[in-house]
């Protein structure tokens, strides 16, 4: 199986290149309307206009830009440098919402917002 996951962002110029920056690494996919980021062998992050999504999804369920801002998932990555994807996400200026710290359930995590309200966490274990 693979699994591609996919954001609805307002802005997927500005999107791109953020998590360009983010993950360190070139989308494998850039067309109009989609651009997608390979997570692993069979994982990738995919970044649609909430105006190319609108136009399967709408009326029946809300433009996705009616809930721009607001958190409508998060992508939790488990990795060995998480304090550099954590740190390369302020850069490109992610908002921050909890720094890096010891968490109850085993994990260093730090948690960020994307441009679209995204909730990013990046994690290691201590």
């Amino acid at each position: 199986m693979e699994v591609e996951i996919i954001l609805y962002v307002s802005n997927l110029e500005k999107s791109k290149v953020f998590y360009s920056l983010v993950l360190n690494q070139q989308p494998v996919l850039d067309v109009p309307g989609m651009v997608e980021f390979e997570l692993g062998t069979a994982i990738k992050l995919g970044l649609m206009p909430e105006s190319g999504i609108a136009k399967i999804i709408c009326p029946i369920l809300p433009h996705p830009s009616s809930t721009h801002g607001k958190p409508r998932c998060e992508l939790y990555f488990k990795c060995p440098d998480y304090q550099d994807y954590f740190n390369r996400a302020l850069s490109a200026g992610a908002l921050l919402i909890s720094p890096v710290i010891a968490r109850d359930w085993g994990h260093i995590v730090g948690y960020l917002a994307d441009y679209d309200g995204h909730v990013l966490a990046f994690a290691g274990d201590y």
